[in-house]
């Protein structure tokens, strides 16, 4: 089905017609990003289930919440930041208060925007829209499972928010690759250490994995934390386990996933080698994704470095 490099918000908007024709209640929402989000061919194909509010996320988001309340199943689509700080009231108030099924899809997580700089980037969503109750919070690393993730979120109960990159992103599952909001997948087995990622990272931490392992016989698990909230407890016990952990993934390294798998360790009082890796806490010059990528240390190279460092090899 996939194979080699793919853009998942190309993945993600050619599978939204699939959602389409296979629900007449899924409806798609824009704020006149068709063009970004690649709603264009849903909004060909379904006209009368199409809706762009204009440049206008507040009232996009609202407009949704009220679809969700005639029964309808709202994809509302934007960029990270917009979705999560000019609709955070919205978003909060009129969706995950209410519990309503309305699926935001939000592109540009992290650095992936590049030289569209940080008022595009989404460095802090997952900190803003994770902080609300009842919000499930997703990130594919695979346009296999982001499909799959979106076949889910049709019947799946309450709002989720999914976040995404605009760099290409490796195949990494087969077909027949099963999956479950709030069960990590473990790509990668391994006992000496683990790294925790999401999103776009996981390919590096795979590639990062197997490059300790030919150099220096180690073996690295590579845990996929496809969903942000509620996250796999169990699979962070398990890479605690190797008692040597990095998480990384494309968003400020204050409030995304490494926060949350440090809660996780903390609430169990286990104490174990952990680094967190990802956007840096401060705004910086806009500069193509894998610059930033390999200078803040959580490309392939990066883990690779990071990992042997904490391993003391």
């Amino acid at each position: 089905m996939f194979s080699g490099k793919s853009l998942l918000r190309d993945v993600i908007g050619q599978h939204m017609t699939e959602l389409g024709q296979a629900n007449d209640k899924v409806v798609l929402v824009n704020a006149d990003l068709m063009g970004t989000c690649r709603n264009r061919k849903f909004n060909e194909m379904y006209p009368e289930r199409s809706f762009n509010t204009g440049i206008a996320e507040a009232n996009m988001v609202s407009f949704a919440a009220g679809m969700a309340h005639e029964g309808f199943i709202p994809y509302a689509f934007t960029m990270a930041p917009f979705m999560s700080m000019r609709a955070c009231e919205q978003c909060r108030d009129d969706v995950a208060y209410a519990g309503l099924n309305v699926r935001l899809i939000a592109t540009y997580a992290g650095y992936s925007g590049g030289i569209s700089g940080a008022t595009h980037w989404g460095l802090e969503d997952c900190a803003i829209i994770g902080s609300m109750g009842g919000m499930t919070v997703v990130e594919p690393s695979d346009p296999y499972e982001a499909c799959c993730l979106l076949d889910d979120s049709v019947m799946y109960p309450g709002p989720i928010y999914m976040r995404s990159s605009v760099e290409p992103v490796s195949t990494i599952y087969d077909i027949d690759t099963k999956f479950e909001i709030g069960k990590a997948k473990v790509v990668r087995e391994g006992n000496d250490g683990a790294f925790i990622c999401s999103g776009v990272v996981v390919q590096f931490a795979i590639e990062a994995a197997e490059q300790i392992f030919k150099k220096y016989g180690k073996k690295i698990c590579v845990i996929d934390m496809f969903t942000i909230k509620p996250i796999d407890e169990d699979a962070i016990l398990k890479a605690a386990s190797t008692n040597n952990v990095i998480v990384a993934q494309d968003h400020n390294v204050t409030g995304g996933l490494g926060y949350s798998v440090a809660a996780v360790l903390a609430k169990r009082g286990i104490g174990i080698n952990y680094k967190v890796l990802g956007c840096v806490d401060e705004f910086i010059p806009m500069a193509h994704a894998s610059y930033l990528y390999h200078k803040y240390e959580y490309d392939a190279d990066g883990l690779e470095k990071n990992m042997i460092n904490m391993l003391k090899i």
